[in-house]
């Protein structure tokens, strides 16, 4: 998944953080209600939002962008069959409907979905959005040169897997159905009952076929939102988005479209991004910020000051922080050698190195801690809060180590205080009081992704991270232990190589159900039986704080995104 501060599921994973930012907690945001610096709170019509960011808002093409929820600045100009629900805290995890008049209507083994859309649908030039477009939308994002969505239409379609796009091959998908302009019917090669969870992604935005220009599409995408491109410079650098008239509340429920202007301005330092909106000068009274958190010092600064510390959003994703195991490199292939690094783990220390306690949760499950992930609390080698390390010895002692082991632990140098040198550092003292030295080895940020998710190159002990394409237990469980995911020539992210047909068939048998709660109830107790095998040592979840301006009203921080929700957002 995709860091808040950029955007799904792969980035995080692969270490390539870009468009979400988030975090994990069962408990709300905190400080996300509605407010303002004084006077009426009320949120009007008017005026124009500027959104300060560090990382340009590229390839703003539906099928190119790799977003949870239909993304932020995206899902401004981008509708799509459902989207998450905006609202603070758990209640915005769960998937609505947008485009359609219902989240999908399954068949009953959950391989056929199928889709109504609402009547009066138009795009910014007038037009009638049907479902042909739809269709279209998704079988464009299939072509090569669009690359860059989720990729799991590839894997669910029928008859998908080797499709090349509506440019090579113009018959299209016929896994895709449209009986009459309002409906859509999915055929899929598996049982799915996330599927109303997928159709968030942008890849499910209309495209008129007539106004496909392919790769140039970016550049003014036919709006289907509230807002419209009126300017995109510097793919993303600067974007200019106004009202979308043709654009009707009465068949929009989620996006509230205050601004008259949006102002999206990239490629900033993020401490001037901070210093900008702590000053609230001018236009920077109205802005905001999508990708850029307060660090650990800039916090303090702003805890000590009544005024700013009104204006920091709190948010919690579905992110965790761990250490990975490569059970086929010897001291690891042992599991006590495993368990024993495990017990010795000083999560105190780690959330530390991780900014402290406002910014960091210490986590003892690999899913995050929210109710949509089915988390269930486990501690299965309870470490306390500052290590164990007498029973560390022990099992290290049985696992043929009386006088202790040296290993060497793989961490990127990137400054992220995620896989970063501070985490690595406080993993390396916490595990010499239980007799185990620890060398580092530091590897710059592209080298790093590429050793950790080769099968040829994996290390047997490095630091990871796993972010959520949507607000489940499917896509945080499934791309790291299902052993059918195991990728030997490319990206792979099944850090652990577990190819166990119990886990690979339970994965199977929840995704056929399609009463959400009694899936995550499922992932939960999957999740406490995979912990067993001490695969992973789960470290931290990110908390997110991000400071807004002063002139900013209604600010919503749903557990999907973790972060402001810039469709709800008001300046005047």
């Amino acid at each position: 998944m995709r860091h808040p501060s950029l955007t799904a599921r792969r980035v995080a994973a692969v270490s390539v953080s870009l468009v979400l930012a988030a975090g994990a907690a069962a408990c709300g945001p905190e400080d996300n209600d509605a407010k303002s610096s004084g006077g009426d709170s009320t949120p009007h019509k008017g005026g124009t939002l500027t959104v300060l960011n560090s990382n340009p808002q590229q390839d703003f093409d539906p099928a190119r962008l790799y977003t949870s929820g239909g993304g932020n600045v995206p899902s401004l100009v981008f509708r799509t069959l459902t989207t998450r629900n905006r609202e603070n805290g758990a209640a915005g995890a769960k998937v609505v409907p947008d485009l359609a008049t219902d989240t999908g209507r399954p068949n009953k083994d959950a391989t056929v979905w199928t889709y109504t859309l609402k009547k009066g649908l138009k795009y910014e030039d007038g037009t009638a959005i049907t479902s042909a477009d739809i269709k279209y939308g998704i079988e464009r994002s299939f072509a090569p040169e669009l690359s860059g969505g989720a990729p799991y239409l590839r894997d669910w379609l029928v008859g998908a897997a080797d499709y090349q796009g509506p440019y090579k091959d113009k018959k299209g998908l016929a896994a895709i159905e449209t009986p009459d302009e309002r409906t859509l019917v999915f055929h899929l090669n598996k049982p799915e009952g996330e599927f109303p969870y997928l159709a968030t992604q942008t890849q499910f935005t209309p495209v008129p076929k007539a106004k496909d220009t392919g790769t140039k599409y970016e550049e003014h995408p036919v709006s289907s939102g509230p807002y419209k491109v009126v300017t995109n410079q510097n793919d993303g650098e600067h974007l200019v988005l106004e009202r979308n008239t043709y654009w009707s509340a009465s068949t929009d429920a989620e996006r509230k479209a205050y601004p008259d202007r949006i102002d999206v301005k990239s490629g900033l330092d993020s401490s001037v991004i901070n210093q900008r909106l702590s000053s609230s000068q001018g236009a920077d009274a109205a802005a905001v910020t999508t990708d850029t958190n307060l660090g650990p010092a800039e916090l303090a600064k702003v805890t000590g000051d009544k005024e700013l510390a009104s204006r920091v959003g709190t948010g919690h994703f579905g992110y965790t922080n761990y250490i990975a195991f490569n059970p086929t490199v010897k001291p690891f292939d042992n599991a006590k050698v495993r368990q024993a690094i495990a017990y010795a783990v000083d999560r105190s220390s780690v959330v530390n190195a991780a900014g402290g306690s406002a910014l960091a949760e210490s986590a003892t499950t690999f899913l995050p801690n929210q109710k949509s992930f089915g988390y269930e609390p486990y501690d299965l080698f309870p470490a306390g809060a500052t290590g164990n390390a007498a029973k560390a010895k022990e099992l290290l002692k049985q696992a043929g180590h009386p006088n202790g082991l040296t290993v060497t632990l793989t961490h990127s140098n990137s400054k992220d205080f995620e896989t970063s040198p501070e985490i690595a550092t406080a993993v390396q003292d916490a595990l010499k009081k239980a007799g185990i030295t620890v060398k580092l080895q530091g590897l710059e940020e592209n080298d790093y992704s590429d050793t950790v998710h080769s099968v040829k190159t994996e290390p047997g002990f490095f630091l990871a991270h796993w972010g959520a394409d949507w607000p489940s237990g499917g896509p945080f469980l499934a791309p790291i232990f299902d052993g059918r995911q195991i990728v030997k020539d490319g990206a792979n992210f099944n850090t652990g190589l577990l190819n166990d047909k119990s886990v690979n068939d339970e994965i199977d048998a929840i995704n056929k159900l399609t009463d959400l709660d009694a899936a995550a109830k499922r992932w939960g107790a999957l999740d406490k039986k995979i912990g067993e095998q001490a695969l992973t040592v789960p470290l931290f979840h990110p908390v997110y704080k991000r400071l807004y301006g002063k002139d900013i009203k209604n600010v919503v921080i749903s557990d999907w995104t973790g972060v402001l929700d810039i469709s709800q957002v008001a300046v005047k």
